[in-house]
């Protein structure tokens, strides 16, 4: 029995080491297997026409495995390629090299056992499709097919025949390529039987639907369609809607899209994500809408929709997201409206002109996280149904007549709000002081609000100008790190500011003008400013504020770059470096004490629109560099010492002559034509101007017009002022981090105060 038992032991252990080795070599056997040559023969001719700066695919070679090559996947045991995926990064270094450019050559879809391609958001400037199709019939295995690029445009395809093969295919998107010569593409999607999503997104699809035989189409297992940023111009006939049952997401915003809503819409039960938003829709919103009783995003914003808006919309118990603001709505709203929204996270009535009838003690179903009720009629009281919200991160009340609040209920609810608050453009007052902010984006303009600034936690965008702040900058805001953008124009503040800005060295755009600021420029500040405004402040730039020989590199659009020092105490020599700062657009300089001459370097400034010198001291002749400033739309040099004739070109003399005024020794046209004295002058000793208050009030608001207004209101326009432009830019900088930079260093060490 016991040898019986030895042997069996003996027989196990043997058995054991035969599986273990077996299951060695089979695993060695997988590892020693490179993969198919034929896969690599493809990839490489994919990758022939691909410009890759960054390196990316620069394993791609002969010497490696092309299963080990970046973006490549293979299967374990065949070791044939299953997927491809190419996406650029989204942390990077250098924003330029980080997208693939050249050619994407579709013979990629030869490889056999492909079943997921992602090339999406890179930058190809051509498309490659086989002549022959029937080449890619191998790629009926794939499922997963982006091809999307950026709004550029600069991929275009005359048809979609190479799509038939695809029979497997359940998400395709094609987003950013130029299909506007495919005819035809609801016909060529139909033959993807399988397909689940369709991303056609900003594809110039201005023929859709034009062909008769769409009736008799349909996407019976299509669930999502997204044909947003398309340029259709045209009604959609009921018949569209019948393409599909079991839709749960449909997306057309941004269209052009006219008439009424389709009634046959409204029988898409299925419906979880409905966007009709900026089209030009008109009449009422159907009763039937409440219908979609799996509705969980409506938005119907930027139409010229009318009538009142349906008490049915209450019935949406399921609706999370509502917008229907900046339409043509009347009538009256009122709880029952909301009676059954329990869901409701997000709320925009923007711009609406209906009536808010709410009862004071009214308490809503819901917790919003975003309530933008701007451009409406909701004041005098601040309504009290509001400061039920909790849990409130973005809350824009602009330009809605509000001017009276809870004192104490009001600083309690928007200390808790996180991310967004504007209440710009009303009356509201009170005293902010004791508060503490914590929003990202923050808009207080044009109310009257006194007392010290409030603390602020965080922020990227900060605007209380027009308000009655008075007193020093927190010592909190020195903690700014991130912030892009200040404005605290004409309000009451005083000392130092700058010293507690120091620290925001993201900085790109400052207006601390009207105020009573003192002290002086640190050298520390950011270098990314791109616009100062100082205007009307005591502020000493004894630094080195401007850096000789410092680049320029900037990604915002559109391009404006503007120093405004205007009507401080500043004195002495402007330096040289001022004045080759080449990508400068607008330089006010005016009603301070500068004095000495333009210097020639300033024919190279190329860019320059707007130049405002006047109300200073500078000195000698005008440089005849200055007749080449082809781009120069507004000049004032009047109120200094230039003397001599002014350069004769078609540029300096289209000025009126009220640009020239207040320099007797200066003549020639537009003034009056020059002496033979007059032309060839002596050297002229500056002297001081006493100047009559209403005169410097005249000349400053002359220069806003085009300094202040042109230069500061322009080199943010799409980023800053189109709100929702800039809550998507914050949500991309929390969420991506990439950053848009512009660098702005000039150097100013000869001013001095008066």
């Amino acid at each position: 029995m016991t040898t019986l038992t030895t042997q069996m032991s003996l027989l196990l252990l043997l058995l054991l080491s035969i599986t273990i080795f077996h299951r060695s070599l089979s695993i060695n056997d997988h590892r020693m297997v490179s993969c198919h040559e034929k896969d690599r023969e493809i990839l490489l001719t994919f990758k022939k026409g691909i410009i890759d700066h960054d390196g990316r695919i620069s394993t791609w070679t002969t010497e490696n495995d092309c299963c080990s090559w970046e973006g490549i996947h293979c299967d374990n045991i065949t070791r044939r390629v299953t997927r491809v995926e190419l996406s650029p990064p989204y942390y990077v270094v250098d924003e330029q090299s980080k997208y693939l450019k050249g050619e994407m050559n579709l013979c990629i879809l030869k490889l056999e056992f492909l079943s997921h391609l992602d090339l999406n958001n890179n930058e190809f400037n051509k498309i490659s499709i086989p002549s022959n199709h029937q080449n890619i019939t191998h790629a009926s295995k794939l499922f997963f097919l982006d091809l999307s690029i950026s709004f550029s445009h600069s991929l275009h395809m005359d048809n979609l025949d190479w799509l038939s093969p695809l029979s497997s295919l359940k998400y395709l998107n094609l987003s950013g390529i130029d299909l506007h010569k495919e005819t035809n593409w609801l016909q060529a999607v139909k033959k993807i039987p399988s397909l689940l999503e369709l991303q056609l997104q900003n594809c110039n699809l201005n023929n859709l639907v034009l062909n008769p035989s769409v009736e008799y189409l349909n996407f019976s297992s299509l669930i999502i369609l997204d044909l947003s940023y398309n340029n259709i111009t045209f009604h959609l006939p009921n018949s569209f809607f019948n393409l599909t049952k079991d839709i749960t997401y449909l997306d057309l915003s941004h269209n052009h899209i006219p008439g009424e809503i389709p009634s046959s819409l409204l029988n898409l039960r299925n419906l979880r994500h409905l966007n009709l938003a900026y089209n030009q829709l008109r009449g009422s919103i159907p009763n039937e809408i409440g219908q979609l009783a799996h509705i969980e995003t409506l938005d119907l914003s930027r139409n010229m929709l009318s009538g009142f808006i349906p008490s049915t919309l209450g019935n949406l118990s399921s609706l999370y997201s509502l917008s229907i603001g900046y339409n043509n709505f009347s009538g009256e709203i009122s709880k029952t409206t909301f009676s059954k929204l329990n869901s409701l996270d997000s709320l925009d009535l923007s711009s609406s002109n209906v009536l808010f009838q709410f009862d004071f003690d009214w308490v809503p179903p819901f917790q919003l996280s975003t309530l933008s009720l701007s451009n409406s009629n909701l004041g005098p009281n601040f309504p009290s149904w509001i400061y039920t919200q909790n849990s409130l991160e973005i809350l824009d009340l602009s330009s809605t007549g509000i001017s009276l609040v809870d004192k104490n209920k009001f600083a309690r609810f928007i200390e808790r709000i996180n991310h967004t608050l504007d209440l710009s453009n009303n009356s509201m007052m009170g005293d902010l002081s004791n508060l503490t902010l914590m929003g990202y984006d923050l808009e207080l303009s044009h109310n009257n609000f006194t007392g010290g600034l409030p603390n602020i936690a965080r922020a990227y965008f900060v605007d209380f100008s027009y308000n009655s702040f008075s007193g020093p900058i927190p010592h909190s805001w020195k903690k700014l790190k991130d912030l892009l953008y200040i404005n605290l124009w004409c309000n009451k503040l005083s000392g130092e500011v700058l010293v507690h800005l120091s620290q925001s060295t993201q900085l790109l755009v400052m207006n601390l003008g009207e105020n009573g600021f003192s002290g002086f420029i640190p050298i520390n500040m950011s270098q990314e400013l791109e616009v100062v405004i100082l205007r009307g402040s005591w502020i000493s730039p004894t630094i080195d504020l401007f850096q000789k020989g410092h680049d320029y590199v900037y990604q915002v659009q559109p391009d404006r770059r503007t120093i405004d020092l205007s009507v401080n105490r500043f004195s002495g020599k402007v330096p040289m470096e001022l004045f080759r700062l080449v990508q400068v657009q607008t330089l006010n300089l005016s009603h301070n004490n500068f004095m000495g001459t333009i210097p020639k370097t300033i024919g190279g400034m190329k860019n320059l629109e707007s130049l405002d010198l006047s109300n200073n001291m500078f000195y000698g002749e005008i440089p005849e560099s200055m007749s080449v400033l082809n781009f120069l739309d507004y000049l004032n040099l009047s109120h200094n010492n230039f003397n001599g004739k002014i350069p004769t070109g078609t540029q300096l003399q289209s000025f009126d002559a009220s640009c020239y005024f207040g320099n007797p020794n200066l003549c020639g046209a537009p003034l009056n034509n020059c002496s033979t004295e007059e032309e060839n002058p002596k050297n002229v000793t500056p002297t001081r101007r006493n100047e009559d208050e209403d005169s410097i009030r005249e000349s400053l608001y002359l220069g806003m017009g085009v300094g202040f207004a042109v230069g500061f209101w322009g080199i943010c326009g799409s980023l800053f002022l189109l709100r929702k432009w800039r809550h998507a830019y914050y949500r991309f900088v929390d969420g991506v981090g990439d950053k848009i930079y512009v660098t702005f260093m000039v150097m100013m060490n000869s001013f001095k105060r008066n």
